[in-house]
């Protein structure tokens, strides 16, 4: 079967509620039925399977916040240079461009659970190597296996949240990943204000035990199950996940056919994305991926202490501030995202991450006027594109 030909609805019908039958009862899921339609609820299981995989986003978070607090004290303590801690900075997305390479087979061939764990371990044997350092080659090559490790959980933790919710909850759920992102990263910036670079190393192994611990508790994915051909595996999931009194047999029966449909396609390659009907779709995903990289959000994050020191302001208070805005403001977009949808919540945080680009553009150019007209045509051109391809 030609990949490039193949419609939309084909793959996507099994994902789509099946028919309301007569008695006005959509069967097949957990929840109370509202004018005779029935509305999804998250049960315990649900709740407890994804608290402990977004304890792999919470690991995420502190390993992208531990540079800025720590800066100070590993400079000190161990007589790093500019260079040399940049170096520390910035080789954590080394180590997480190799596990997002590897994620997904990795996933695919041991399971989401195993991978969470495997990941885990080796962010424990980072931390503690981080812990232990006394010269810079083993404080850099913890800081690797961390970036390893979160880039395993960066692929692995939204695809297990979204595989074992029901889909009508599916998009609130799924973004409590990077609310949890956002809340190790604001944490870490607290705890090391008034904490210790190695204690703080310390306290960066605790939500990694708490997974370990956790998946001996909660079940596979019940999608990766029924891929590997492990149905009765699946149904027990699935069952797991719903309750036991819930009627699992619609949700099953749409598992079962998506994966049959995906079994009967041939093999794809990277190189079948770039065709003619995939164009316009893979501009838009990878434009936002890139241009949000390029927005300089992780230069911020790692070095978010010295960069209020050298505005003439507290490391700590600067640290604190920023704490102050991220945690509500993720915490708006996560309760937002099912009820306004995902484009307009996009546009508005657009319209608004521009207005705040060309205001740090302005004052922190305003010594360089070459430099200032060429970040202006960069936001400019930021600006543009996005609001090109949403309208």
């Amino acid at each position: 079967m030609n990949r490039a030909k193949l419609e939309v609805g084909e793959l996507s019908s099994s994902l789509i509620h099946k028919e309301k039958p007569r008695d006005g009862v959509v069967h097949g899921f957990s929840g109370e039925e509202q004018d005779g339609i029935k509305t999804t609820s998250a049960t315990t299981m649900v709740v407890l399977s994804t608290s402990v995989a977004v304890c792999g986003s919470y690991v995420f978070g502190t390993a992208i916040g531990y540079s800025s607090p720590a800066q100070t004290g590993i400079t000190d303590d161990l007589g790093l240079s500019v260079a040399e801690y940049s170096f520390f900075g910035s080789i954590l997305t080394i180590g997480a461009m190799i596990g997002a390479v590897m994620s997904g087979r990795l996933a695919d061939y041991i399971g989401r659970k195993r991978t969470m764990g495997f990941s885990e371990i080796f962010c424990i044997i980072g931390w503690l190597l981080i812990l232990f350092s006394k010269a810079a080659l083993w404080l850099d090559f913890g800081r690797m296996l961390v970036g390893y490790g979160m880039g395993l959980l960066s692929y692995v933790v939204p695809v297990y949240i979204a595989e074992v919710t029901p889909k009508d909850i599916r998009g609130g759920f799924t973004s409590v990943h990077q609310l949890m992102i956002c809340c190790g990263v604001s944490i870490t910036y607290l705890i090391g204000a008034f904490a210790t670079w190695r204690t703080l190393a310390l306290i960066g192994t605790i939500p990694c035990l708490m997974q370990l611990l956790g998946l001996f508790f909660i079940p596979e994915s019940p999608r990766w199950q029924a891929k590997i051909g492990k149905w009765k595996e699946c149904e027990a999931s699935l069952q797991c996940l719903r309750g036991n009194n819930a009627d699992i047999s619609n949700e099953a029966s749409e598992i079962k056919d998506y994966t049959e449909q995906l079994q009967r396609l041939s093999e794809s390659s990277v190189f079948d994305l770039f065709q003619k009907d995939y164009a316009w779709s893979l501009i838009v995903g990878v434009g936002l991926m890139v241009l949000q990289q390029f927005g300089g959000v992780n230069g911020i994050a790692f070095y978010a202490s010295s960069i209020f020191i050298s505005a003439g302001f507290s490391g700590s208070v600067g640290m604190i501030a920023m704490v102050v805005v991220q945690v509500p403001m993720t915490t708006l977009g996560v309760l937002l995202l099912d009820k306004s949808g995902r484009r307009p919540l996009l546009c508005l945080q657009l319209e608004h991450a521009w207005v705040a680009s060309l205001l740090d553009c302005h004052f922190s150019c305003r010594t360089f006027n070459n430099g200032r007209k060429s970040l202006l045509f960069y936001h400019l051109l930021v600006y543009w594109y996005t609001r090109a391809r949403f309208r």
